[in-house]
């Protein structure tokens, strides 16, 4: 049997030390992920915010983050090529004693989930976002749709899967604009990437996946579009599929062991499917606190293994949808707080229309 863990706090505090610390260096040992600095940011930012902890970082250092990522916008060549355009994940291709956008390199390129962790990111530093060139980021997202509706993530080249049909989605919505997406193409190659057993896939024919599960939700959920896409039979076995998902935490596939992230991908799509209810909270949060590490914040993917900020903010994700004391509620879709999502909003509501 395993140790009970209901009755273990949350290392808020501790949890709140090993986000900032990832706002201020990269270890070593995560050097290979330098060229997706902003992801790790988000995962930082976006887990203070859930630990409503936000405003540790004060004006100053909320500023100098605003400006960072606005570094890393990818704007229109001179000839006004904007297929590029978007969010780089770092600055590594630029010396840092040079100006990023007088010294852009010929291989500057956005990327569709470093577009989407920018956007999450100001938002939630309380950014105002008029300094996105909007109509750019959207040219530079349609032009990574293929023709069976998916979205590479770059155009330097990638796989094109349900990771980034999300991306493109949340960037959309985010920025009050479809204008970079053909929705209905988009629509036709989620419902054909439901698989047998009413779970998705990353594309058509692949097996179902909790991750690519909530990003074909997610994003129908986005368009508004949730309920009117799939009929009665596919929704409760969509349903049925997520549900069977928990064992003790929530596993990503059939036969696979729990795994910490899988309590927000899985337990945010029940949520956006009006099954959260149906979980055993219990059972998940004794599972996720057992991968707490309570002496230096964080949480892993398994339990006795080394937290990572992915984990840190997705367990804390999972733990917000069930309930869990102190942290502010998540967006199921977005995979922001309500707290930024009405901050958004207030941002919407300033932009009278896509090109303003």
């Amino acid at each position: 049997m395993p140790p009970d863990y209901a009755i273990v706090p949350l290392a808020r505090k501790r949890h709140i030390k090993y986000l900032r610390y990832y706002l201020e260096l990269l270890p070593a040992r995560m050097s290979i992920y330098d060229s997706i600095r902003v992801s790790i940011a988000f995962f930082a930012i976006s887990g203070l915010d859930v630990l409503n902890a936000i405003d540790t970082l004060d004006e100053s250092k909320k500023k100098n983050i605003c400006d960072w990522l606005y570094s890393l916008q990818v704007l229109p060549n001179g000839s006004g090529d904007c297929s590029s355009c978007g969010f780089q994940g770092s600055c590594t291709l630029v010396a840092p004693d040079l100006n990023y956008q007088e010294h852009i390199s010929e291989y500057a390129c956005g990327h569709l989930a470093m577009t989407y962790t920018a956007l999450a990111c100001l938002i939630i530093l309380g950014d105002d976002l008029n300094r996105v060139d909007r109509t750019a980021v959207m040219m530079g997202v349609k032009s990574l749709q293929e023709q069976d509706g998916s979205f590479r993530s770059t155009k330097a080249g990638s796989e094109n899967d349900m990771r980034f049909v999300y991306c493109a989605s949340c960037i959309c919505f985010m920025l009050k604009d479809w204008s970079g997406m053909d929705v209905d193409k988009t629509i036709d190659y989620i419902v054909k990437s439901m698989s047998y057993d009413f779970g998705f896939g990353q594309g058509p024919y692949l097996e179902s996946h909790g991750g690519s599960t909530f990003c074909a939700v997610a994003s129908l959920n986005l368009m508004g579009k949730l309920h009117d896409t799939f009929n009665s039979k596919q929704l409760a076995g969509l349903k049925r599929w997520a549900i069977m998902r928990q064992e003790s935490g929530f596993q990503g596939r059939p036969n696979k062991e729990v795994d910490t992230c899988y309590s927000f991908w899985v337990g945010s799509t029940l949520k956006m499917l009006d099954m959260l209810k149906a979980v055993n909270f219990e059972e998940n949060r004794n599972f996720v606190m057992s991968t707490q590490d309570a002496v230096v914040g964080g949480f892993a993917k398994f339990i006795n293994t080394v937290p990572d900020p992915l984990h840190t903010y997705l367990g804390l994700s999972g733990l917000s949808l069930m309930g869990e004391e102190g942290l502010l509620s998540i967006h199921p879709a977005l995979n922001i707080t309500e707290r930024a999502y009405s901050h958004l909003q207030s941002i919407h509501e300033t932009w009278s229309d896509p090109a303003s």
